[in-house]
């Protein structure tokens, strides 16, 4: 469902993305892991189409800046950037109705209702809490029912009822054959679901490993840490 073929990506003499290659398929998770500076947000920048790159990336087979590929996709940022004179309620508006869809307003209710954000609907984005726009990005990716979703530190800024929902959410959406990858620092959130791993350092993908590759009593936190603190 996603996939990165060769991609590279240059910041001047700095190359942040080195020929990486990752696929993503239908009903799996995979993780994206690497220290400060591996590439990583750039890799998740690129395949969401906000990057120019070398390479090729698609997604369900179309190139990833084609709207066939866009209506896809979802994507929830580090850092939510919400429009600061929208409301909650408008924000989920204008998201059915760049994606026209039909009979959303259900859904979005549902959404709001999962996250805690029924009470909030009528609040300006410049009025939210940082974890308040989180969940208020997190329900705008959700909508229109993407067959893909590219998560980049998800749970960073939740409350624990916020980390403990969208870990259901996410459990919930690999189930129904939707393609998740998540880009985190938090190992141990995604100890329980995942399918396949890539850590990355220095701009390529060090190692990638599906779960069943793991010996008995392996954790991914000692992979991760046997990867990106060996000697250079």
């Amino acid at each position: 469902m996603i996939q990165a073929e060769n991609v590279s990506k240059r910041y001047g003499r700095l190359l942040a993305n080195d020929g990486v290659n990752i696929s993503v398929a239908a009903g799996e998770t995979a993780v994206l892991l690497g220290p400060n500076g591996a590439g990583k947000s750039t890799l998740i920048k690129s395949i969401c189409g906000l990057l120019r790159f070398s390479g090729r990336i698609t997604i369900g087979g179309h190139e990833n800046r084609t709207p066939e590929a866009k209506r896809l996709l979802g994507y929830v940022p580090e850092f939510p950037v919400l429009y600061p004179m929208l409301t909650v309620a408008e924000h989920l508006e204008f998201i059915a109705r760049a994606y026209r869809l039909t009979a959303w307003a259900e859904r979005a209710e549902e959404l709001l209702h999962r996250f805690e954000l029924s009470d909030k609907k009528q609040k300006l984005g410049k009025e939210l809490s940082k974890g308040m726009q989180q969940k208020v990005s997190v329900c705008c990716a959700l909508l229109p029912e993407p067959k893909a979703v590219v998560f980049d530190e998800p749970l960073v800024g939740l409350d624990p009822h916020g980390i403990r929902e969208l870990k259901t959410v996410m459990l919930n959406l690999r189930q129904s054959g939707c393609a998740l990858l998540v880009s985190t620092h938090m190992i141990e959130s995604m100890e329980e679901n995942w399918d396949t791993t890539y850590i990355m350092t220095k701009g390529r993908v060090a190692r990638a490993c599906r779960r069943s590759d793991l010996r008995a009593g392996e954790s991914l936190e000692e992979i991760y840490f046997t990867i990106t603190e060996a000697p250079s």
